[in-house]
């Protein structure tokens, strides 16, 4: 057991608020009231009705998501979503304390692409110049650029991707943004890096690449995954004693 505010101030010293994008992303106490204490917390991507019963049965003391579990202002969210609004009423009457570690932890050390980019075995990982959130590295060997995205695919363990092949060849190096990072893709170009991976990149951003003559491989938000077990580490490492229970309940969507 940990003082709750022990535990937040250790963890905002690897992901602090001043790190978050400015675009409204929301971070920290999402709803519900801080315990004085914790003991027990449910890590998942995102809080949902999907995962209310299991939550509501672990009764933890709090709930940490990498997704902002109410984005923009409350009055917001609950005007345009009234079952979002049912749900933080729910937890709210149940006690519960949602927190949600999002740009900050993209970005942080040891946090979302430090984790992807181990998870790819590059050496040399640095951030870009343009863009300290993505993470760059060097292959230990030259690839062709479509071997390279079967590799990344299974080493990100997803079922499916977009390879935009306009670039090199063969490449040496890659950087990566989890989640929606597309447009970071020119950063990465002028900093000579061979591919750029992210996701959810809309029609123009993908003229775009290919009119530069670049590679750039688009994998499913659902790679952000691996913020459960990495919060989970970092969590541990604050406090061995803590019980984290994950829930890691989200599907890709089915190729037909």
């Amino acid at each position: 057991m940990i003082k709750s505010r022990s535990l937040l101030a250790k963890l905002a010293k690897r992901f602090p608020k001043s790190i978050a994008k400015k675009y409204g992303d929301k971070v920290g106490l999402m709803c519900g009231v801080l315990p004085e204490t914790t003991q027990k917390i449910v890590l998942c991507l995102d809080m949902d009705n999907t995962i209310l019963d299991r939550v509501l049965a672990e009764m933890p003391d709090l709930i940490i998501t990498h997704h902002p579990f109410i984005y923009k202002s409350r009055a917001q969210v609950f005007k345009n979503d009234p079952k979002r609004k049912e749900l933080v009423e729910t937890l709210e009457a149940k006690e519960m304390c949602v927190l949600s570690y999002h740009t900050n932890f993209d970005e942080g050390q040891g946090g979302m692409n430090d984790a992807l980019v181990e998870a790819l075995k590059l050496s040399d990982i640095h951030p870009l110049i343009g863009d300290p959130m993505a993470r760059a590295g060097s292959l230990s060997e030259p690839m062709a650029v479509k071997a390279f995205a079967k590799y990344a695919k299974k080493l990100l363990n997803v079922d499916y991707g977009l390879l935009i092949a306009k670039g090199k060849p063969i490449i040496s190096s890659v950087a990566i943004v989890g989640g929606g990072g597309s447009r970071t893709y020119s950063i990465a170009q002028t900093e000579n890096i061979d591919l750029f991976i992210s996701g959810d990149a809309p029609h123009h951003v993908r003229r775009g690449i290919v009119v530069d003559g670049y590679n750039y491989l688009d994998l499913p938000h659902e790679i952000e995954r691996i913020f459960i077990p990495t919060m989970k580490k970092r969590l541990l490492e604050i406090d061995p004693s803590l019980n984290i229970v994950t829930i890691d309940h989200e599907e890709l969507p089915e190729v037909i």
